[in-house]
């Protein structure tokens, strides 16, 4: 079974999990710190996984790592993780979660790309036009690029709505070229 199908398996169940104990968002978040840790800490990936370090001296580490800030059905999800031999998949059980939960929350991610830095009302506006036009939460991403001259692009998944003035001036370029043929 491909990895990523197993991850998402585990991704579900801790959906499943959380939605019952009415933290989705904080399991999301858990979730995301152990698998960062672990990916950015070289000592602590090397104990995850190593296979000369016993699964239970793994699921102590993490109980005691753990119990005082996350809940206990979450310990025990990284326990059963780590006694099936699985703790190498935390980062992909980490990106399909999230991609659940934004589905469970009917929320979608935009990279929202403008020509200088959007102000909190800039934000705002894009963010409830966005919201109303797709009929989902959208949840911005903004960045800047100068090159775009003014106005916005807007990336949703595949989807791109360019409305930047670079775009148009290409557009009316082009024209003016075709038009002397």
């Amino acid at each position: 079974m491909k990895s990523s199908v197993v991850a998402r398996n585990y991704a579900e169940a801790l959906l499943t999990v959380a939605d019952q104990a009415g933290a989705v968002e904080k399991i999301g978040e858990l979730l995301d710190a152990v698998a960062g840790a672990i990916a950015s800490d070289t000592s602590l990936k090397a104990v995850m996984m190593s296979p000369r370090i016993r699964k239970s001296q793994k699921q102590e580490m993490l109980a005691k790592a753990l119990g005082p800030v996350a809940p206990a059905g979450f310990v025990k999800f990284l326990q059963a993780v780590v006694q099936r031999g699985r703790q190498d998949l935390f980062s992909e059980m980490s990106a399909a979660y999230q991609l659940l939960a934004d589905k469970h929350f009917n929320r979608v991610h935009a990279s929202v790309v403008t020509a200088r830095d959007a102000d909190a009302a800039l934000r705002q506006i894009v963010t409830e036009r966005l919201t109303q036009t797709i009929g989902k939460t959208v949840l911005p991403h903004f960045r800047t690029d100068p090159a775009i001259l003014g106005g916005v692009i807007v990336r949703l998944g595949d989807r791109v709505l360019d409305g930047s003035i670079r775009r148009r001036i290409q557009t009316l370029r082009a024209r003016m070229l075709n038009s002397g043929r």
